[in-house]
């Protein structure tokens, strides 16, 4: 009996330990997890004025700024590129106006409208959200004057309330010839949308990009500011009352820049109108019906010169992120900022939602045509984002089960530039004039063909099939980049990767702007 009942006090003793050790466990798991969680919820420290500049990012932001040089047309001043000059100096003649201004599309000598205020809106956004890091490096001014190029044109391709020339030259004529741009002869006829003819897309990105450029301006050329400001107004009311396609109703522009719809336009437009202006009537306009009809609430879409919404889910979400005044309780602007968040979420690697659509190099890749636009323009958003949330103290997103947090949208915003830099496969920039190794057959009428060849219309195309290097660099340009497999073909034939577009350079001065230094975020552009 003694025995036995000894036994049965050590199983007593002993359940009774594992049971304490059971309750022990639980209190420190239930520590741990609640000290994680806070951890989580501590928002990371808020940036001050600009710090050390990272000389990688520095050095790459002023070669990218110079494309836009090596893009401009009309009579140049304070030239920096030794092998441009002047030309395009009698466009817009046919209608008594000055378009001589502007800048060509690509490799090309076109002017396409739709690009180009989608290029001016951007330049516009990074300088606004990223000045001064651009002024560490001392490119504030040439982007300001840069975009000064392009809305000098835009203006004036702007006569009357409900007219807008969209385009100069005639691209099958262009494509036609290789030569360069000082060389041109050949007729360079105008393209309108108007009220029999409307294209409400154009319209409306034009009336984005003067409506962010007033705001660039607004304390530096009052005046100046002011015209922009008030065509942007003209722009956005015949956008929005004379609705329909420019690529339906000008069938031959969508061979080159086919619009899929212009309602994210008119978001696009009316939520930089209301950052411009202060009237509600533009935060409404974005925000309600229109909202539901176009934002594309809650599908996470690419930002590009096609597709705004994105970008505007972005743009909107500072209203919330920074308390705006007058905008608590709009529920349109809530449907934004989960949006937005809902296209981070698709981009971060981590993320239960992230996007197939990448490289096994990690580079998010949509199209074989100019691949690098998209993750790019990826990147720009989630480094703006990243800067929201750090400004306004929002510690995390959420994706699914997973906590992100502004240092992870930044590695991923860091990660794409670093493979447009040379961190990929090849080791190859894809920025030219950066690093080493970048392309030497860039497809680009100007830059192929040396300064002092006598050439026309036709027989320049010897230079475009000439087996040597380009004599000329197109500093800056970014080119399309790599195929899904991660190669690419060096060649002044292959336009689908090798050829630059001025688009994409506002898209990596943005990208690049962002990663130069770190700064508190801009609360309000006014």
């Amino acid at each position: 009996m003694g025995k036995e009942s000894n036994s049965g006090g050590c199983v007593g003793w002993f359940l009774v330990v594992v049971i304490l050790a059971l309750v022990v466990g639980a209190v420190v798991y239930g520590v741990k997890k609640k000290m994680d969680h806070a951890k989580d919820s501590k928002p990371e420290p808020v940036p001050g004025p600009p710090g050390a500049i990272d000389k990688k990012y520095g050095d790459a932001l002023k070669i990218a700024m110079q494309f836009f040089d090596v893009q401009k047309s009309g009579k140049l001043v304070d030239n920096k590129i030794s092998w441009r000059g002047d030309s395009g100096l009698k466009d817009g003649s046919e209608a008594k106006l000055d378009l001589s201004k502007g800048m060509y599309d690509a490799g090309d000598h076109m002017k396409f409208g739709f690009p180009l205020a989608f290029t001016a809106t951007v330049l516009s956004w990074s300088i606004l959200e990223y000045g001064d890091q651009m002024a560490a490096v001392n490119q504030l001014e040439p982007a300001q004057d840069s975009l000064k190029w392009i809305t000098d044109f835009l203006i004036n391709a702007h006569p009357k309330d409900n007219v807008l020339y969209i385009q100069v030259g005639d691209p099958d004529t262009d494509h036609k010839c290789w030569e360069r741009p000082e060389k041109m002869k050949e007729k360079r006829p105008l393209t309108q949308v108007n009220t029999s003819v409307p294209g409400t897309e154009v319209a409306a990105e034009t009336a984005a990009a003067m409506a962010s450029a007033s705001l660039v301006f607004k304390t530096s050329d009052s005046t100046y500011s002011s015209t922009l400001l008030k065509h942007a107004k003209q722009l956005f009311t015949f956008a929005d009352k004379y609705k329909g396609s420019y690529s339906e109703n000008i069938p031959e522009v969508a061979v080159y820049y086919n619009s899929t719809g212009y309602g994210d336009e008119l978001l696009w437009a009316a939520s930089w109108l209301y950052h411009a202006t202060g009237d509600r009537f533009y935060l409404e306009y974005a925000t309600g019906e229109n909202g539901k009809e176009f934002a594309s609430w809650g599908s996470p879409t690419w930002f590009s010169w096609d597709n705004k919404n994105a970008g505007t889910q972005v743009l909107l979400s500072r209203l919330t992120l920074f308390g705006a005044k007058g905008v608590s309780g709009n529920s349109g602007l809530g449907n934004y900022r989960k949006s937005a968040e809902g296209v981070i979420c698709s981009l971060l690697p981590k993320s239960p939602y992230a996007t197939s659509s990448r490289t096994d190099g990690g580079l998010i890749w949509v199209s074989e045509w100019n691949a690098l636009q998209h993750p790019v323009a990826s990147a720009f958003l989630a480094a703006l984002y990243s800067d929201y949330m750090l400004t306004s103290q929002t510690p995390k997103i959420t994706c699914g089960d997973h906590l992100f947090k502004p240092s992870d949208l930044r590695k991923f915003a860091k990660s794409q530039a670093d493979y447009v830099l040379g961190k990929n496969p090849l080791k190859m920039s894809y920025l030219v004039g950066y690093g080493d190794k970048y392309p030497q057959y860039v497809h680009h009428r100007g830059a192929s063909i040396p300064v002092d060849a006598t050439t026309g219309c036709s027989d320049g195309f010897k230079w475009l099939d000439s087996t040597d290097p380009n004599p000329n660099v197109a500093v800056g340009g970014l080119v399309g980049g790599p195929f899904l497999n991660e190669t690419f073909i060096d060649s002044r034939n292959n336009s689908m990767q090798a050829e630059p577009t001025t688009y994409n350079s506002a898209l990596i001065v943005g990208l690049l702007s962002s990663l130069v230094t770190t700064s508190s975020a801009v609360k309000s552009f006014t």
